[in-house]
């Protein structure tokens, strides 16, 4: 690291420190030249290697503009959007990979979209897993109904079917506190 003082080629780390969730690290460096004290922050930086060869910084906003065209008409909201592209970024940064093949971003996009958005998911899914025939999209469908299925049979098992209120509180209409039937909620005017 080059002084930006006087430019001369070597300094010693007199601090360093850890920023932004431990994925930045700043240094206090001194010149051994000059003896000024100047600051240096060092980055992890993801590289995603495209299909020609040529690498570019991960970008957030790239995963959010591919996605935003598959919910187009979904009303996915900017932050649900944002709130992906964070997630794939930190899959990417865990993973230790300095460099991921574009495929791979687009591959890790697919299930935070599946949770989000099932029709943005198979709209997605059609470009990536490269859908060439309706039969594949029919095979999709069949596979995010058997998930749905087994998922609710889960949360049934676990008692989680969210119909049920023995909490003994009001029901919002000023009323006395009824509780709720298990299988059947009545709203009463």
């Amino acid at each position: 690291m080059h002084c930006p003082f006087c430019r001369h080629a070597d300094s010693r780390v007199v601090d360093s420190r850890t920023a932004d969730e431990g994925t930045v690290i700043r240094r206090r460096r001194q010149c051994l030249a000059c003896e000024r004290r100047f600051t240096t922050v060092e980055q992890l930086t993801l590289a995603v290697v495209k299909r020609s060869g040529v690498t570019e910084p991960f970008s957030r906003e790239k995963v959010i503009a591919g996605v935003r065209r598959a919910c187009q008409g979904r009303g996915v909201s900017e932050d649900a959007l944002a709130r992906l592209a964070q997630r794939v970024e930190e899959q990417f940064r865990a993973s230790g990979s300095a460099e991921i093949p574009s495929r791979e971003v687009g591959l890790a996009i697919l299930s935070p979209l599946r949770e989000l958005d099932e029709v943005a998911y198979l709209r997605f899914a059609s470009v990536y897993r490269d859908f060439d025939t309706l039969a594949d999209f029919e095979n999709e469908i069949a596979t995010l109904r058997a998930d749905r299925e087994r998922s609710q049979h889960h949360r049934d098992e676990a008692g989680e079917t969210g119909e049920t209120d023995r909490s003994g509180e009001s029901d919002g209409d000023g009323g006395e506190g009824r509780q709720q039937d298990s299988t059947l909620t009545v709203a009463e005017p």
